[in-house]
């Protein structure tokens, strides 16, 4: 299918390559934010000022279980 959207298996992504339109998760960056805060996302690794990033391997667990 043509517009799906790839996201790579490994290695660590950027909120905006998991958030739709041009990551996989359809929610808002405060929803993002909220799930992360409360459990339901997973936790952020923090790189430095200004650079968080996410397992790839935890939103595919995500995408896999469902985003709620």
């Amino acid at each position: 299918m043509s517009d799906q959207i790839e996201f790579p298996r490994t290695g660590l992504v950027r909120l905006k390559s998991i958030l739709a339109p041009a990551g996989p998760i359809p929610v808002s960056p405060s929803t993002w934010w909220e799930g992360v805060k409360d459990g339901r996302f997973p936790k952020p690794i923090k790189l430095g000022k200004g650079t968080t990033v996410w397992k790839a391997s935890d939103i595919w667990a995500l995408m896999e279980h469902g985003v709620e």
